[in-house]
């Protein structure tokens, strides 16, 4: 377990910030922001549905900026933080980009590779380390998550119930 700095959990609440516009969008909550020598070189949320790319997580989004930025694909000496643990493809691009430290959020004992279900960035076969941290602003990234996922239950709830109401012929009177 790394030191969290002030700087960490400014970085985090960035990442909540922006993760937070996600949902208007039909996203889930969850968004990266990469930085170095505490210069911002990219921040974004999923972007999964909006463009139909199961690779358009945020994690992977945010390496692509952060390496245009740079004009380099190694981003050693960057910290990736993200509000979600990352899972097993956006931790083998943290890995596969070189980016120094991640610190996350909340934990995902779903589809977390950085503990939860896998330890990717542990695995000591792989050439590249990564220095992680999880449970900074960890609170707040559940809630994010639990309240996207708690009004699309709703929301489908409702549109299951909505189909038997619009019965042709058929009148509520």
């Amino acid at each position: 377990m790394s030191f969290i700095s002030d700087k960490d959990v400014e970085f985090m609440q960035m990442a909540l910030d922006q993760a937070r516009l996600a949902p208007a969008l039909g996203e889930v909550p969850i968004a990266a922001v990469i930085v170095m020598d505490g210069q911002l070189l990219s921040q974004v949320h999923n972007f999964r549905e909006v463009w139909q790319d199961p690779t358009a997580h945020a994690e992977v989004i945010a390496i692509r900026e952060a390496a245009t930025r740079l004009k380099t694909w190694r981003l050693t000496g960057t910290t990736m933080y993200v509000t979600i643990e990352p899972c097993s493809m956006c931790a083998g691009a943290i890995i596969q980009a070189r980016v120094s430290r991640l610190v996350f959020g909340a934990r995902d004992p779903k589809a977390g590779a950085c503990g939860s279900v896998f330890n990717l960035p542990g695995e000591r076969r792989l050439n590249h380390r990564v220095e992680v941290c999880g449970g900074v602003l960890e609170l707040e990234s559940q809630e994010l998550m639990q309240t996207f996922f708690r009004r699309l239950r709703q929301t489908e709830a409702k549109v299951e119930v909505e189909p038997e109401l619009k019965v042709e012929g058929w009148t509520s009177a």
